[in-house]
């Protein structure tokens, strides 16, 4: 069915002449038919053909809600705060809730779950395309509204708040490894400023790095001051080192008592880091048809890059 421009839709405030195709038209403000990647037209569909759609643009204080009546079509554009907005979803009849996948969505999706609303979440990336003119948070919470309504638009899985944790014991690590990394190549570059050249790597830079400052503090090489200022930074990096390893217990013991993590760990090749990491952020697997659309999402097969019927094959995408 082919919609009529977002730009023709009355707005608050506006009385035009409506006609029998005109309130067909505006029939979109409910969802006709989601997409479910494992079961079309099956129960996940029929569940949320008939509820509003609400699209909301999440912020820190104010956020931004896009309502469009299923009957008159008549467009609401509200501004609620954050100590209002749970009061608002909860007098509210239930609806299908979609938002931009990015900072606190899905602490607002488990919280509207739990109200008895239908959540949808979708890709940042691909709502951008349905944004039109000026960015702001009213054509936001419109291009979420629209995009909540596209087909092919797959979106993301909730994350349950044990799944979060992990992630985010992941993102710590992968910070203090960032920094130890720096100190490390930091140091590396000062000491070869005056002859001690040491090894790549982090290990063998902590394994050699003692002897060589006292050979070079022998040698006449290093100033006092000097070893004593690199010293010190070697136990910033013991101390990043260790946070590094308290981070990993964590992640380790959270595998022992995950199933899943245990079953995908069991795999040759795959550590105990990669498991817990990839169950966290995928949580639910049967949400691909096959293995090659997971190797898709992962970033493992390569982007397709072509013009005049000719198609090039890169390196793989990543993402």
């Amino acid at each position: 069915m082919v919609r009529p421009p977002l730009a023709l839709l009355p707005t608050r405030g506006c009385h035009p002449k409506w006609d029998g195709a005109s309130q067909r038209r505006h029939q979109s403000a409910t969802v006709e038919g989601l997409y479910n990647p494992l079961q079309p037209g099956g129960p996940a569909m029929q569940s949320t053909a008939n509820l509003p759609v609400i699209g909301l643009d999440l912020a820190k204080s104010v956020f931004q809600l896009h309502i469009v009546d299923p009957e008159s079509g008549e467009i609401e554009r509200r501004q609620i705060k954050r100590a209002r907005l749970m009061e608002f979803f909860a007098k509210c009849q239930t609806s299908l809730v979609a938002m931009e996948a990015c900072a606190s969505s899905h602490y607002w999706a488990r919280i509207l779950m739990s109200q008895g609303h239908r959540v949808k979440v979708l890709p940042a990336q691909h709502v951008k395309a349905f944004l039109l003119r000026d960015k702001t948070d009213a054509m936001d919470a419109q291009a979420i509204w629209v995009a909540a309504q596209q087909p092919h638009i797959k979106c993301v899985p909730v994350k349950t708040q044990r799944q979060q944790a992990c992630m985010a014991l992941h993102g710590m690590r992968r910070q203090l490894m960032k920094m130890r990394i720096m100190q490390t190549n930091a140091l590396r570059g000062i000491l070869a400023e005056f002859g001690v050249v040491l090894p790549v790597g982090h290990k063998q830079f902590l394994k050699i790095v003692q002897g060589e400052l006292a050979k070079a503090q022998q040698d006449d090489l290093l100033s006092a001051d000097l070893v004593v200022s690199v010293q010190e930074q070697l136990k910033r990096i013991d101390g990043l080192q260790d946070d590094i390893d308290h981070i990993g217990q964590r992640l380790r013991s959270i595998l022992k008592e995950d199933r899943q993590m245990q079953a995908i760990h069991k795999i040759p090749g795959v550590g105990e880091l990669t498991a817990s990491a990839l169950v966290a952020a995928v949580g639910d697997f049967g949400t691909f048809k096959s293995g090659r659309q997971f190797a898709s999402w992962v970033g493992l097969t390569p982007r397709q890059v072509g013009t005049g019927g000719r198609l090039n094959a890169p390196i793989p995408s990543k993402r």
